[in-house]
């Protein structure tokens, strides 16, 4: 009778912490369209794989507050993403807002070490309001709350990180999303340090969401969210679909896929996209999807440094990074955001052991007093040295215009493992139009402009390049995706097979 006894209370406290902020506040969030903390759960992970840990936490500070505080606020533990094991935490805002305490601390911290310690990705999902008031109030407060775990926010790589931030996600939402390889925001929502009501105090004016940090700011200006959706759903399949790209750990492959039906099955269709006119615009992203396997592209930061693509995709099954210049925006010139772009993704892709493949089509780096404010010569140096210090295979394909600077910090030169070529490209310093003027001192419409322009561009065809064989062979775009499956393949074939180095995996992940 008394272990019955015993099993009944647990069983109780089970039920009770179950119960999450209660039935009101539930049923609050589901008249709002928003999606609970159990219920994104079981969109995020496989069907009957989590095993959850600190069922049973709640507050370590106030006795009146244990009863209030069921899970402390945190559901946390181990599920499957397509039967891959991954570490999972989930903000409960119905309780206490999701505020940080020392006992949450401590079952985010156990499951980002064990991720950590025994090589799986680890998945935050948040909605909060910040560290948890009164608790981190006073020297014992911050003694207990502040600075205890040295590895909070240390990143060093061994392991994917995937965040969200959801609704109101301040405070340790934002932290991780900022620190995270990949995050997502769904549209509505606000990230920020701290809430409107706390910036407003702190600063004597009211503010404004959005402008603090809604879905638009991160999108266009901070470029510190990856993607953006509309509902909670969205934004469960979306960290699906990240860590579906990325290994376990950084000490193995990505997985392999099967190949979907119709992948290269309409190469033809590249030279009906790529214009005729060197001076005609096109959308790169057109020509990616064609090569790369049928649905697989996942752009990372469309709508932050749009004159460059970068996104994972597939290639006859296999992971690939892709970077690319896209001459539809800007004419493809690489501005200070796109330069940082580059870097965040050559970052990730070396230290998650993804080959990139480079389709360069650009005239140069902007330029202008706009550009040099936003410090336009620091973000090409980190360009550069991102682009030297990648040790995963690397392929640069030269599409188009391959100009200047930029041409060296897009792959070209020695800073690949190959570089072909489409007949149709052209390389040197700069621009021809802008070498005419320099050279000749004669601009479009100039008596004399274009004998001056035909003298300056003779030599831009690739053929001498190829002849030097600075430029390993021409291609047909049509070719390209053949070229880049059998390339890849000998690349990985090197001694560690395909993992590399991870130069970069203390980078920044936000700056």
């Amino acid at each position: 009778m008394a272990h019955q006894k015993i099993l009944a209370e647990l069983d109780q406290r089970r039920s009770r912490a179950s119960q999450m902020g209660g039935e009101k506040k539930l049923s609050k969030r589901k008249s709002n369209g928003d999606l609970n903390a159990e219920e994104r759960l079981e969109k995020l992970v496989d069907e009957d794989t989590f095993i959850e840990l600190g069922l049973l936490g709640a507050s370590a500070v106030f006795e009146h507050d244990i009863d209030k505080t069921p899970r402390d606020g945190k559901i946390v533990g181990f599920g499957q993403v397509e039967g891959r094991d991954v570490g999972v935490v989930v903000n409960d805002f119905t309780t206490k807002g999701a505020s940080t305490s020392a006992t949450n601390s401590k079952k985010m911290g156990y499951i980002r070490k064990t991720c950590t310690e025994r090589g799986m990705p680890f998945i935050h999902v948040g909605e909060s309001t910040g560290a948890r008031l009164p608790d981190a109030m006073g020297s014992r407060g911050m003694g207990q709350l502040m600075g205890n775990d040295v590895s909070q926010f240390t990143r060093t790589r061994e392991t994917p990180w995937a965040a969200a931030a959801l609704n109101t996600s301040f405070g340790s939402s934002a932290w991780l999303c900022c620190i995270s390889d990949f995050s997502v925001m769904k549209k509505g929502s606000v990230m920020s340090v701290s809430s409107p009501r706390l910036v407003s105090m702190a600063i004597g004016e009211e503010v404004d969401l959005e402008e603090l940090g809604g879905w638009r700011l991160h999108a266009e200006q901070t470029g510190l969210i990856d993607q953006f959706v509309d509902t909670d759903e969205e934004a469960m399949l979306a960290l699906r679909a990240f860590i579906s790209f990325m290994p376990n750990h950084n000490g193995e492959l990505p997985p392999d896929t099967a190949i979907p039906d119709g992948s290269g099955s309409n190469q033809e269709q590249i030279l009906e996209i790529l214009p005729e006119k060197r001076t005609q615009v096109y959308n790169i992203k057109k020509i990616i999807t064609v090569i790369v396997d049928t649905n697989s592209f996942f752009e990372i930061k469309p709508r932050f440094g749009k004159s460059l693509v970068v996104g994972l995709a597939r290639l006859q099954g296999k992971v690939i990074g892709i970077i690319a210049n896209n001459p539809i925006v800007g004419g493809g010139a690489l501005s200070a955001d796109a330069c940082r772009k580059a870097v965040d993704f050559t970052v990730l892709c070396d230290s998650f052991n993804i080959p990139i493949i480079r389709l360069m089509d650009t005239p140069g780096f902007v330029v202008g007093t706009e550009a040099e404010r936003r410090g336009a010569p620091g973000w090409i140096m980190n360009f550069m040295n991102a682009t030297c210090l990648t040790t995963v295979p690397s392929i640069t394909v030269i599409v188009r215009k391959a100009y200047g600077r930029a041409y060296v910090a897009m792959g070209g030169g020695a800073h690949n493992d190959a570089m072909v070529a489409w007949p149709m490209a052209e390389v040197s310093f700069m621009d021809p139009v802008f070498a005419t003027d320099i050279v000749h001192s004669k601009r479009p419409g100039d008596e004399g402009f274009d004998e001056a322009l035909n003298h300056i561009q003779k030599d831009l065809e690739v053929w001498d390049m190829a002849r030097i064989f600075s430029a390993h062979d021409v291609i047909k775009p049509q070719e390209t995706r053949s070229f880049l499956i059998r390339m890849l393949d000998l690349q990985r074939r090197r001694r560690t097979g395909g993992i590399g180095e991870h130069r970069m995996r203390t980078w920044p992940t936000s700056y």
